[in-house]
């Protein structure tokens, strides 16, 4: 039995596993479903999903928080639960596998799995990672971070930042301190580093390699053999793009907002602060476009204008086909919905991973980034990206390569294949 694991603190991490739930469905397998809770545990039930609430559930002040903790955002001393929350997860976790014969558990960023599984012999299996993995780091494809992990970095010379980044992920322990003081206790496999927190016995890579820049192959023959810092079993699989398609109608107001004359600018900025969208936003005021800001689960009513329309969730893969430039943090579902739908993007990345996914885009010419601090530069950007056909041109042509792929059908499978 395949048990899936969003972390609905993501609409991002929810949205993927309701698209992997579909796959598997469709295949005829049986499948559960479990989560912490959150803000985003409300798609579960829109889409029809059963599932099961493990612990507490999370509330919007602590889903908040543990965004605000996480890799890349948070200090990389803590682990984004505390050892009680953590020692609980497990617990609940590995009871539920075996009361419902779970032997291949998928999770979206609810780390707690990669100890609940080592109690119970269960493979654990990943998504989340995305691009930032092993043969990634070795050929030194991860850029310049907007936000170095280690705040004395701010400051030093981008070759020896964008060097650590590369050399570090299997070499620091960051946001790993809390799962191991656990795992000692419960006695089991410890998490050896960074790297290591984001993988599983088999991670998911979803994106094609095109854009990635490594070749499949070169994915599925990595192992961690003689190297440091990973787990003995850990393994990769290429499965092409994965982002979300929300069962969610596109208003019919916002249908007439996009049908207007002139450009128009999508904000989504997904699991981030309303101070950083709200000043986003704010920054491209003077941008001659409309904006349509998708407020996911913040009030931002008062920033609406005759320029700029403020909504809920919006289903992003009906949005960004019919905008002139999307601005996000560059998180793999909003990267890789821009590029299946042919449309040009603007990053603002929030972390490590985030930096590699606008960079591969940048790289193939269909995107552009600034730093979050940097918002002076956001409003000429996007002008210049709305007014420069080549990003649109690139944008679309690989608009094409994803229309050849399944990730969903192909994750399945490759779960499939680990329950025979």
């Amino acid at each position: 039995m395949i048990c899936l694991l969003p972390h609905c603190a993501y609409l991002s991490e929810t949205s993927r596993m309701l698209e992997i739930h579909r796959a598997l469905t469709a295949l005829g397998l049986p499948v559960r479903v479990a989560t912490h809770g959150g803000p985003h545990e409300r798609r579960l039930a829109e889409a029809g999903v059963p599932y099961d609430v493990l612990g507490p559930g999370l509330s919007p002040a602590r889903s908040a928080a543990f965004v605000a903790s996480a890799i890349g955002l948070g200090d990389p001393r803590q682990s984004m639960y505390d050892d009680a929350e953590i020692r609980a997860y497990v617990q609940r976790e590995a009871e539920y596998f075996r009361a419902h014969g779970i032997t291949v558990a998928v999770t979206g960023f609810t780390l707690t799995t990669l100890l609940s599984t080592r109690l119970t012999g269960v493979q654990v299996v990943t998504e989340h990672a995305g691009g930032f993995v092993p043969p990634v780091f070795e050929r030194h494809l991860i850029p310049t971070p907007s936000r170095p992990l280690d705040p004395r970095l701010r400051h030093a010379p981008k070759w020896l930042s964008r060097y650590l980044a590369n050399h570090n992920p299997n070499r620091i322990p960051a946001y790993c301190a809390g799962f191991n003081r656990v795992a000692e206790s419960l006695g089991v496999e410890r998490i050896p580093s960074l790297a290591a927190l984001l993988l599983g016995d088999l991670s998911l890579v979803p994106e094609l390699p095109e854009v990635l820049g490594v070749p499949s192959a070169d994915l599925e023959a990595w192992t961690p053999a003689g190297k440091k810092g990973y787990r003995a079993s850990t393994r990769l699989t290429s499965i092409g793009p994965l982002f979300a398609h929300l069962d969610v109608p596109l208003p019919g107001h916002v249908q007439r907002f996009l049908d207007r004359p002139g450009p128009v600018v999508y904000v989504a900025m997904t699991s981030t602060s309303a101070d950083l969208v709200r000043s986003t936003v704010r920054s491209l005021a003077t941008v001659d476009a409309r904006l349509l800001v998708a407020g996911t689960i913040h009030d931002l009513t008062d920033l609406a204008t005759d320029q700029v329309m403020v909504e809920g969730v919006l289903p992003s893969h009906l949005v960004m086909p019919q905008v002139d430039l999307a601005v996000t943090t560059a998180g793999q579902g909003s990267t890789q919905t821009a590029l299946a739908s042919g449309t040009p993007l603007l990053g603002l990345p929030l972390h490590l991973e985030q930096d590699l996914n606008i960079a591969v885009v940048e790289r193939i010419g269909a995107a552009r980034h600034t730093a979050p601090d940097q918002l002076h530069n956001l409003a000429p950007l996007a002008t210049h990206m709305l007014t420069t056909p080549t990003y649109r041109a690139q944008a679309d042509h690989y608009k094409t390569l994803y229309a050849t792929t399944d990730a969903p059908t192909e994750a399945a499978k490759k779960l499939a294949a680990l329950t025979e």
